[in-house]
């Protein structure tokens, strides 16, 4: 029998994101408690920002047209710190202001402290430059205005976002609730950190990663631990998963060997793809649905399955379990823009799969290669700063452009 042609990897992204549906559900939360989640709906501000005209400088407040020529005296009439309104300022007078003080009435630009001198009377000063009307003034609005939109729904809030909505006014945002994902990992050689290894045995190095991955996409995240290697309790624990959670991963036992369970167990509780993608590292991917238990509403929780091994499984959910993860959140769902950069390393055994290959920018602006590309070699990731989208056939010189995709942006 002929096998099916590998997918490409954006043939896989793109059946993925066909099946994935948006979650509805929302709440609402304290702006504080908000880091890490997606805006439900758009925000309008409550207020113009800044409320007032202000200046962005230490300085004076004058009018252009008493300064249009440098070396102007003028009386000192006010004082106005930040939080204090002034008075209207009067033809031949400044007034020493404060940065984010608002500009009297009357004042039509701030000149720097730097470029004024105070004279022997402590009451005026000598404007030692010309400014130009609207100098250092920053106007009412001119980040928001009332009622118009600020934050965007679908939009993932990170620190500067919470800052956004505070000087809009805001106390509380709807936010989604978070995507639930339920994780375990297959293989009866594998421990937890602090147990004894066992003859044969590995640490399982995949739970950590994965679980951190979801959690720094703000998913809710349940451990559901390592699974023996057997059909029953495989199948025990995909309906366990099912029944509270959106998406179920896996890692490991997506092979066809005797042992690998994932396939017949998704098959009796669901259904299931198995694929081959063209990709290095990461050629299987399991995809598909498990039944929701009795217990629970009805319906089913999306089923992924990664590879077993550590840079396999996790380049294939930077590059598939993310982007399906987005969309149920309501987010923009691809991969993150990558960048032409120089590679200072050679790669000249061309592979027939498409190959992300751990890398890292170095100090002269070029990209260095791990030097043990092995999908087990986990410490490659953690050295490198992101990867090369390397094409099917194509080897890299030294001096070549390839393109780089940071991992700082697969990681959000």
């Amino acid at each position: 029998m002929t096998k099916p042609p590998m997918l490409t990897a954006q043939e896989a992204l793109d059946h993925l994101l066909s099946n994935a549906v948006t979650v509805n559900e929302s709440e609402k939360v304290t702006t504080q408690a908000a880091l890490g989640r997606i805006l439900a709906v758009d925000v309008k501000s409550l207020v113009n920002v800044p409320p007032l005209d202000n200046t962005s400088m230490d300085g004076y407040a004058v009018r252009s047209a008493d300064t249009a020529i440098p070396g102007q005296i003028l009386r000192i009439a006010q004082r106005i710190p930040a939080g204090s309104i002034g008075t209207q300022l009067e033809p031949g007078t400044a007034a020493r202001i404060f940065t984010g003080a608002p500009v009297p009435p009357g004042a039509d630009a701030v000149v720097m402290q730097e470029d004024c001198t105070i004279g022997d009377q402590s009451d005026q000063v000598t404007i030692n430059v010309a400014p130009t009307p609207g100098q250092w003034i920053r106007r009412s609005g001119e980040d928001l205005t009332t009622g118009k939109t600020c934050l965007t729904a679908g939009t993932f809030l990170r620190p500067q976002e919470l800052g956004v909505a505070a000087s809009a006014g805001l106390t509380h945002l709807n936010v989604k609730r978070r995507v639930k994902v339920a994780a375990f990992f297959t293989g009866d050689e594998l421990a937890l950190p602090g147990e004894p290894l066992k003859p044969g045995g590995i640490y399982n190095s995949n739970r950590d990663t994965l679980l951190a991955c979801l959690k720094s996409l703000g998913c809710d995240a349940t451990d559901l631990g390592i699974v023996p290697d057997r059909l029953d309790a495989t199948r025990e624990a995909l309906r366990k998963a099912s029944k509270d959670h959106d998406l179920i991963i896996t890692s490991g036992g997506v092979s066809v060997g005797e042992e690998d369970h994932i396939k017949p167990a998704v098959t009796a509780e669901g259904r299931l793809d198995l694929w081959q993608i063209a990709i290095k590292p990461g050629k299987p991917l399991a995809f598909g649905a498990v039944r929701k238990s009795s217990e629970a509403k009805d319906g089913e929780a999306w089923f992924i399955g990664l590879p077993g091994n550590p840079v396999s499984s996790f380049v294939t959910f930077l590059l598939f379990v993310r982007p399906f993860i987005l969309k149920l959140q309501g987010r923009e769902a691809k991969l993150p823009q990558s960048y032409l950069i120089r590679a200072d390393f050679n790669w000249l055994k061309a592979d027939r799969r498409n190959e992300f290959l751990r890398v890292k920018i170095n100090s002269q602006g070029g990209l260095d290669l791990y030097p043990n590309q092995s999908s087990g070699v986990l410490t490659s990731a953690s050295w490198g700063d992101g990867l090369v989208d390397c094409p099917p056939n194509q080897p890299i010189k030294a001096g070549d452009l390839v393109k780089y995709i940071p991992f700082d942006a697969l990681l959000e």
